[in-house]
């Protein structure tokens, strides 16, 4: 009998119970036995116990290892802070991994795109530290160190090695701030020396996004700290088909997170019209991280032949068909 593995569920806010059930379902129809532990994050549950972010959820997290989470709601501009800038301080989880990949089937103006996002995590400006400084002049810090950058940096390099990669990118503005993304870009080049058999290449970041929107092609690996790799990964999403369409994880030195990166669309959620998609990817993420990668790659199969054939029937209203977040699972189950 295969191992049962133990995963800590976090099903989140809005259409999260949705995607997150479907990519559950496929799992599942694989044979891969997982234990969910689930419990509790986000807007909903603020609103109920008034906690964001139970200490239960993040011992779980600590005991279990691997989580699989859907997206969490973040107020605007007021209010708690975001779960996921919380789960990624608290748990040390400094390196988010986004793969953007055309995939057949998505009409997109770009083809031939695969590039994977490299973000640091924890520090830079989403550290949280602000102030006001006197009525209406707010500071921010950005919180850039040697140690966390030389650790993202050997992330990337490694990433690049045991998955084939050819290159690594920093994008950074070390004209401007010279000090942060100077440290940033320092800690950088000290790790690519280590690693010869990857190229090595700099570009300021308002260039690179020039770049990026010119010939996604020429990239492979981005590697950059928090706010922009916050950015990119919306940017090169936008380039394969939106955020319905591409997964994420977040790495620790123990811990592992699985997540969909779109939001909550609250205003569709519990009608069954959310795209389970990104959340299935994510899941195929996980899979391959808990060394089940036969079931990993005929998910993978299933949705890519799906996709390519283009059946309305099959594709959610997003991506220019007509099922809702049950007749799209259904289909790729039969597939497999």
């Amino acid at each position: 009998m295969s191992t049962q593995h133990e995963v800590v569920l976090i099903k989140g806010d809005g259409i999260g119970p949705e995607v997150i059930g479907a990519a559950q379902r496929l799992i599942e129809a694989t044979g891969v036995r997982i234990a969910w532990i689930e419990r509790q994050a986000g807007l909903e549950h603020f609103e109920k116990h008034g906690e964001v972010l139970p200490e239960s959820t993040l011992d779980a997290l600590r005991q279990h290892t691997v989580a699989f989470k859907g997206p969490t709601a973040t107020p605007i501009g007021k209010g708690h802070r975001s779960v996921n800038v919380q789960i990624r301080q608290k748990l040390n989880l400094f390196a988010a991994v986004r793969p953007v990949r055309s995939i057949a089937g998505i009409p997109t103006r770009y083809e031939n795109v695969e590039v994977v996002i490299v973000r640091e995590n924890t520090e830079g400006l989403y550290s949280g530290i602000e102030h006001e400084v006197v009525p209406g002049v707010v500071e921010s810090l950005k919180i850039v160190t040697e140690a966390g950058s030389t650790r993202i940096a050997e992330f990337a390099f490694k990433y690049a090695e045991t998955r084939g990669r050819k290159r690594v990118t920093v994008f950074h503005k070390a004209n401007i701030m010279k000090m942060s993304d100077g440290l940033f870009l320092d800690c950088a080049r000290r790790v690519a020396k280590q690693h010869p058999s990857i190229e090595y290449n700099e570009l300021i970041i308002d260039n690179g996004c020039m770049q990026v929107v010119r010939d996604p092609s020429r990239f492979d690996i981005l590697l950059l700290e928090n706010l922009y790799g916050d950015i990119m990964s919306d940017l090169c999403a936008a380039l394969v088909g939106g955020l319905g369409v591409v997964p994420g994880a977040n790495f620790g030195d123990r811990l592992a997170v699985f997540e969909s990166v779109h939001g909550s669309a609250p205003d569709i959620a519990g009608k069954g019209l959310a795209n389970p998609l990104a959340a299935i990817m994510s899941g195929v993420m996980m899979l391959n991280h808990l060394n089940e990668t036969p079931a990993a790659d005929r998910i993978k199969r299933a949705y890519n032949a799906m996709l390519a054939e283009g059946k309305p029937e099959e594709r959610t209203r997003d991506i220019g068909g007509t099922a809702g977040t049950a007749q799209f699972t259904d289909a790729l189950i039969k597939r497999l």
